[in-house]
């Protein structure tokens, strides 16, 4: 890669996860008075702080902490995403993002998905063409689903009231 396609490539690898460090931390203030706030709080703290580090120093990847957090938070979305899922194939009735357990899997397969991409950039913090694709999609996808469902009031009609109430 050419010094100047670096440059960007790597501006935009760490503009990338200060998106998703920002997205996580407001996924993590939106649960204040959600019935289980202090789990979910948890759940997406851990993914803003660690996605953060990496938007200020993308070799952090590669630190032995970092991983080894990365990987716990990864392994425990994932059985929990997996818990999720079949709960959801056996009781489902409506759309998915109209059931709780349905946007909470989203979460947790945003997560694991934004996770997953840093751990796997260690060997190169800016990864290839492809990989760097693929962040930037899977950054600007959740935010823009969020003002999707922020506007579309009628997709949250059914939904419980501490979900209608924060943002």
């Amino acid at each position: 890669m050419a010094p100047a396609a670096g440059r960007r490539a790597s501006g935009l690898w760490r503009a990338c996860n200060w998106l998703m460090g920002a997205f996580f931390a407001l996924a993590a203030f939106v649960q204040v008075n959600d019935p289980d706030a202090e789990v979910w709080m948890v759940v997406y703290t851990v993914p803003a702080g660690l996605t953060l580090l990496v938007g200020l120093n993308p070799l952090v990847t590669g630190d032995f902490i970092w991983k080894s957090v990365s990987a716990i938070h990864i392994f425990f979305c994932i059985v929990w995403g997996v818990g999720l899922a079949y709960n959801l194939l056996l009781h489902t009735k409506q759309n998915i993002l109209h059931e709780e357990e349905g946007r909470e899997l989203f979460g947790l397969v945003i997560i694991t998905a934004w996770l997953s991409l840093c751990h796997s950039s260690s060997k190169n913090p800016v990864g290839g063409r492809i990989q760097l694709a693929i962040a930037i999609i899977v950054a600007l996808f959740p935010l823009i689903s969020w003002v999707y469902v922020y506007i579309n009031k009628e997709m949250r009609s059914s939904w419980p009231t501490h979900c209608k109430t924060v943002i």
